[in-house]
């Protein structure tokens, strides 16, 4: 089954989309600082590319996906004091994509999936109210978020992400190279030194900024250490959990219908 882009269907095209056999999948990043090295819009990079592998895996298993675009803006108070950060209220994210769900629901299609790469936690509860809004008020709507910070999904990812020390370090830093190596500052990026604090770490301690929590350029782990192979790598392993998580959701096959 073929993946689509919704931003190039035209309306007739989505109206005539087998409903019950479609799953839309939402990219959620963010534009805010991600070290000197990488670009402010790595978390949409990744979202995408977590988006697109997992429509792949889904078109595999026989639904037609339609891929939104990104969700862009979020909030991003960890980072709001560097220069580019765009940081929005959290409920407008909520808002956002209750109102993305509705109007997918509207047209019939009943399951949406969230893949997301924008792990501040005010982003984080702003998803999570969604979901369970929209999951206590509707019994025909299903919407899928593999939330990568829970430990059911975090231990199938690298070392550094579990480790909490992963922002623009090596985990996103191999992904940019893979996806889009033209917006990478290399020669930057090999000289960095490790950063091995934790964002986990500081959360649980109050902190409330990158600053704060031991990163004054706004990154942490190791990005001098990232390859392109691994970040192919991780990109499959992002598409794997989304579409393991959509189908899970939808239950045994012929319970989707």
């Amino acid at each position: 089954m073929p993946v689509h882009s919704l931003a190039s269907l035209t309306w007739p095209a989505v109206r005539d989309l087998p409903a019950a056999r479609t799953v839309a999948v939402l990219p959620t990043g963010a534009i805010e600082a991600h070290g000197p090295h990488l670009p402010l819009g790595t978390d949409v990079i990744i979202a995408e590319a977590m988006a697109r592998a997992g429509a792949d895996r889904l078109a595999a298993r026989g639904f037609h996906v339609l891929l939104l675009p990104a969700l862009t803006m979020a909030p991003a108070p960890f980072a709001a004091e560097f220069a580019g950060t765009v940081h929005a209220p959290p409920e407008a994210t909520t808002m956002m994509v209750t109102g993305v769900v509705h109007s997918l629901a509207a047209c019939g299609i009943r399951v949406a999936a969230i893949a997301n790469a924008h792990h501040d936690p005010a982003h984080v509860d702003a998803l999570r109210r969604a979901v369970s809004g929209m999951s206590a008020c509707s019994d025909d709507t299903i919407v899928v978020f593999p939330d990568l910070t829970r430990r059911r999904w975090a231990e199938r990812l690298t070392p550094e992400f579990r480790s909490g020390a992963c922002h623009a370090g090596r985990y996103e830093g191999s992904i940019i190279l893979a996806e889009r190596p033209d917006l990478v500052r290399a020669d930057l990026m090999a000289a960095l030194a490790p950063n091995p604090r934790s964002l986990v770490d500081a959360i649980r301690c109050g902190q409330a900024t990158f600053t704060a929590a031991g990163g004054p350029d706004a990154y942490f782990g190791f990005p001098a250490d990232a390859t392109v192979e691994e970040g192919h790598a991780i990109v499959e392993t992002l598409g794997a959990i989304l579409s393991e998580a959509v189908l899970e959701a939808m239950g045994p096959p012929g319970d989707e219908s």
